[in-house]
């Protein structure tokens, strides 16, 4: 990871906090807030910066696979309600 970037101890975390939360559990963002001290929005910034990093793969590759197709699959969603 690039010096501007968490420490990697940090994205460790995120990742496997990531692989533990369950799907559409409630209270993620308060669990957020306590666990890293930020924003959902900022975590999701950070989520979706790491998981484009060759280490993010190599620490989890299948996590990592599953949130870039989720990612992916937001986006095409959101472009073709542009188009719509």
């Amino acid at each position: 990871m690039s010096e501007t970037t968490e420490p990697t101890l940090r994205w460790q975390e995120i990742l496997d906090f990531e692989r533990t939360w369950g799907r559409g559990a409630a209270g993620k963002g308060t669990a957020v807030r306590e666990r890293f001290g930020l924003s959902p929005a900022r975590y999701y910034q950070l989520l979706n910066r790491l998981i484009d990093h060759p280490e993010a793969v190599q620490y989890d590759p299948m996590l990592v696979q599953r949130l870039r197709r989720v990612r992916e699959d937001r986006r095409r969603r959101r472009f073709a309600r542009r188009l719509a």
